[in-house]
């Protein structure tokens, strides 16, 4: 079960403006995600829209080195506070922060001592980093939300792309908003996710880590996963495919590592049994598919060559859609039957299959055995456009991958009203 709230830029901006409005000092606002999402853009529209009781500071600059930096800002902060006014502390990547919890701990434990009127929000891209210094230090001081990776609809309204051009781009290539402007540059743009997103994940964010005892095993666990989109892959397999051989329990570590950089999720299977649940290899989903392009020395697949490893990516970006929307999401497959995705949250309760060109109605068959034993979800089929009345016709709700894509499960199918 996620424990964040994921959220789009949007939605991110717009709760935190509803918490700066509540009396100060509230709690630490601690925003989290993926590398090169916008958490810095974020903070720097909510400091133009107060700028004479904001004060920013980017803890990862030279100027943050300075000895006595971070206590400056924070007294800066204070002298702006006022009774009608509250200030606001704005903290870009905090874990750049010598002992950055403890510190915070005891500078707002002061705050709210002297009833100083003052917020603070602070963002960081090492998730698991942040939230393991906010259990020991900050518990019951903060909250935390997740600015997500972007959905297909953000290419569409900050981009201007047609709704087809986003859904297309975005299977191929993911969302991360400064590679979109270089996507006619196919070199660059790989240049980019390379440089900018993947090696600061892996060689700063996790190997800061003393978890990550094998660096090359780490990375070699990545670019397994990230070139198995949408797959079951037993750790017995990865282990064989790896140069340098690692403990199961090594790389399901590094795989959970993964997941907390918000770079690949380990699907856990759908069971009402425990101890079968644990005991099934996970499902690899890619959570951005720009990671797929840079990894996969294949490049993008054609949709019409390569149909099966193009359903992949498609499939795979569904299950990440989902994913990043905070649902809650495994899979099921009890042969000879298998579904694409088990959706929980605030999309409701979905079995959701994935079928993506020519399909027959056997190839259903799934769907029904699933809901059958497990009748509080509603059966949902992803599929080709041209497809979806023929999947009416038999009784199944669906919906197209695009529309997916775009929207998430409309209110017809997830029995929203």
């Amino acid at each position: 079960m996620v424990d964040e709230l994921r959220m789009t830029r949007a939605e991110c901006r717009a709760e935190l403006r509803r918490r700066l409005a509540e009396p100060a000092p509230g709690q630490i606002q601690l925003v989290t995600g993926p590398r090169q999402v916008g958490k810095t853009t974020l903070l720097l529209e909510l400091a133009d829209a107060a700028r004479s009781r904001t004060v920013y500071t980017a803890l990862d600059g030279p100027e943050a080195a300075v000895p006595g930096h971070f206590a400056r800002v924070w007294q800066e902060a204070e002298q702006r506070a006022t009774a009608s006014a509250p200030a606001v502390l704005l903290l870009d990547e905090v874990q750049h922060l010598h002992d950055w919890a403890t510190q915070l701990k005891s500078h707002h434990d002061r705050l709210r001592r002297r009833g100083v009127s003052m917020h603070v929000i602070a963002t960081g891209s090492s998730a698991l980093r942040l939230m393991r210094g906010s259990r020991e230090s900050l518990a019951g001081r903060f909250e935390r939300l997740t600015l997500a990776h972007w959905p297909a609809r953000a290419l569409v309204d900050e981009f201007a792309l047609s709704a087809t051009a986003a859904v297309k781009y975005f299977v191929a290539a993911g969302a991360y908003p400064g590679a979109v402007k270089l996507r006619k540059d196919p070199a660059r743009w790989a240049a980019y996710v390379r440089d900018a997103i993947v090696e600061p994940a892996i060689g700063r964010d996790l190997l800061a880590l003393a978890a990550v005892r094998r660096p090359a095993l780490l990375r070699q666990v990545f670019a397994l996963a990230a070139a198995s989109p949408a797959q079951i892959v037993s750790l017995q397999k990865l282990q064989g495919q790896l140069q340098d051989g690692g403990a199961l329990d090594t790389i399901a570590q590094y795989l959970r590592l993964l997941e907390e950089a918000f770079l690949i999720a380990a699907l856990d299977k759908h069971s009402d049994r425990p101890l079968r649940r644990r005991a099934a290899p996970p499902k690899l989903v890619v959570l951005s598919n720009a990671l797929c392009a840079v990894v996969d020395p294949r490049g993008v697949p054609d949709p019409e060559s390569e149909r099966d490893r193009y359903a992949a990516w498609v499939e795979n970006a569904c299950l990440a859609h989902a994913w990043n929307r905070g649902q809650q999401v495994a899979y099921w497959r009890e042969e000879p039957f298998a579904i694409a995705g088990v959706v929980q949250g605030s999309w409701g309760k979905l079995a959701l299959d994935v079928k993506v060109g020519r399909f027959r109605l056997a190839d259903l068959r799934a769907l029904g055995e699933f809901t059958s034993r497990f009748p509080t979800f509603r059966p949902l089929l992803v599929c080709d456009p041209r497809d979806v009345d023929a999947a009416a016709a038999h009784g199944i709700a669906a919906i197209g991958w695009q529309q997916f894509l775009l929207n998430g499960p409309t209110p017809a199918t997830n029995g929203a009203t």
